[in-house]
């Protein structure tokens, strides 16, 4: 098992009342799944997946994430472990304007102390994704296509045990999404990575091992794709 939610909570506080964005959450998710977080605007999909990835901290509860418990540890710890063991795509990208894709595929590598090989590294899987020739562009240079293909290279440049991706292909065409969503799977599968994946595409949700399907801050259902094809 790489990551478990136990009695998971999260509320926010307003002037007049208390408002519960997660309410009793609990799931597991063994080593080399594949899961996808589904459900509508609003039913607490992202927020959870921030919470798994140690972007945020439960208002209770206990999450273990590739055997350490990330619900009690403070930012610096939580940053260390995103480091060695995590990767995250953006639905929004997330890169930064001044670098370009190389540099940004290289951030999480030079946050590891950019060890022998980072570039050749960076460059090997800005080729995987079909950007090698794009290596020398800045963000605005790129189109949104090109945009998170560079941010699934940056996803994958650690080696994460775990990777979360937050409606990885929502801002993109149909034709678009399908390559990136192919190279998503692809590079998955190669690097044997766990992959967590908040969509309302339920095409791509229904390519996955399991669905989790939230509502109202609640888990309504969580199956597996190969005993069930309905959500």
């Amino acid at each position: 098992m790489i990551l478990e939610a136990k009695e998971i909570f999260k509320t926010y506080k307003s002037v007049n009342k208390e408002l519960t964005v997660l309410d009793n959450i609990n799931f597991h998710v063994e080593k080399g799944e594949i899961v996808a977080i589904v459900g509508p605007s609003g039913s607490g999909k992202t927020t959870l997946l921030g919470l798994c990835a140690g972007l945020d901290s439960p208002t209770s509860g206990a999450l273990q994430l590739a055997g350490e418990g990330i619900s009690q540890m403070n930012e610096n710890e939580k940053a260390d472990l995103r480091n060695r063991k995590v990767g995250f795509i953006f639905q929004n990208f997330q890169l930064l304007p001044t670098l370009t894709a190389l540099e940004n595929v290289m951030i999480p590598l030079e946050l590891q102390g950019r060890p022998k090989g980072a570039e050749a590294k960076a460059l090997d899987l800005l080729e995987r994704v079909g950007l090698g020739g794009r290596s020398h562009h800045y963000p605005s240079q790129l189109s949104g296509g090109e945009m998170q293909r560079v941010s699934l290279a940056r996803a994958f440049s650690n080696d994460p045990e775990i990777l979360f991706a937050d409606e990885p292909t929502g801002n993109l065409d149909e034709e678009t999404g399908l390559i990136v969503e192919n190279l998503l799977f692809d590079l998955n599968k190669e690097k044997q990575t766990t992959l967590i994946i908040v969509t309302h595409d339920l095409d791509l949700a229904n390519k996955t091992d399991r669905i989790i399907k939230l509502k109202g801050g609640k888990i309504v259902s969580d199956q597996s794709i190969k005993s069930s094809s309905t959500i």
